[in-house]
């Protein structure tokens, strides 16, 4: 499989700027679920700038309606 990095980028909205896995989503995806986590472009912006990736966060802003 072709990996679409470029497009990708185009609307990757993780704010980590020094992180080598943007726009590579199959590795974003398993960096963050080895730690239950979910990447930073499932979370709207204020959350995301929080860095706070993990399930319970998501939880909860899925929980509040901001999801």
């Amino acid at each position: 499989m072709e990996c679409k990095k470029e497009k990708n980028l185009e609307r990757c909205t993780c704010t980590y700027s020094s992180c080598a896995k943007q726009g590579i989503c199959c590795e974003c995806i398993a960096y963050h679920l080895k730690s239950r986590q979910l990447p930073g472009c499932v979370f709207p912006a204020d959350a995301e700038a929080t860095y706070d990736r993990s399930f319970e966060h998501f939880a909860r802003l899925v929980t509040s309606g901001k999801v």
